[in-house]
């Protein structure tokens, strides 16, 4: 069981910057994917980036050059830097871990229930 604990959300005007801080146990299988995940009100979730075993990242085209995953494994935290911040921005975000073999199948579609997955926080961007 992986437990993940999501922070760092909050309430910034457009143009602004956030840093999201996902914590999480120890992941005992080493080729594990992490990453973070967002879903507005009637949306669906949809993958924002995430970071392989090997620190290959990958990014949605819509956060592409304003926001950096990355992760300081001897803190066992993952981290989403996020910058130039829109109000399109505004969702509730989460981190998901799985193993990257499965992760890398499901990631465009936003969910997997075998995924572990935080409770997320919220970030809203005002115009």
């Amino acid at each position: 069981q992986v437990h993940l604990a999501e922070s760092g959300g909050g309430s910034v005007q457009a143009g602004g910057s956030l840093r999201l801080s996902c914590a999480h146990s120890e992941l005992r299988y080493d080729r594990f994917c992490m990453g973070w995940f967002r879903q507005a009100p009637g949306k669906e979730r949809e993958g924002v980036a995430y970071i392989m075993y090997d620190a290959t990242t990958t990014y949605t085209d819509a956060v592409k050059g304003r926001f950096t995953i990355s992760k300081d494994n001897a803190k066992n935290t993952l981290y989403l830097d996020m910058n130039s911040l829109t109000p399109s921005d505004t969702a509730l975000y989460y981190c998901a871990a799985d193993a990257c073999w499965r992760f890398r199948r499901w990631w465009s579609s936003g969910f997997s229930d075998e995924a572990y997955w935080g409770q997320g926080t919220q970030v809203s961007v005002s115009a």
